[in-house]
């Protein structure tokens, strides 16, 4: 998911409460709240960089 309200940061739909849903990091760290009507769903450019960021993460031995 790409949150628009927030850098067009991606992260990995985690759950809602109450009228927002939390988005997780792709690479791992906090969740954060975002506003659905400013969410939307990744593209294919936008989850291949964000895949090969997890991956390069976890080849730096970094914890997700």
């Amino acid at each position: 998911m790409v949150d628009t309200g927030n850098r067009n940061r991606v992260g990995e739909f985690r759950g809602v409460e109450g009228r927002y849903w939390f988005l997780r990091p792709v690479c791992g760290g906090l969740e954060w709240e975002a506003d659905p009507e400013r969410v939307r769903p990744a593209d294919q450019a936008e989850r291949l960089r964000a895949g090969t960021a997890r991956a390069n993460a976890r080849s730096r031995g970094e914890y997700l």
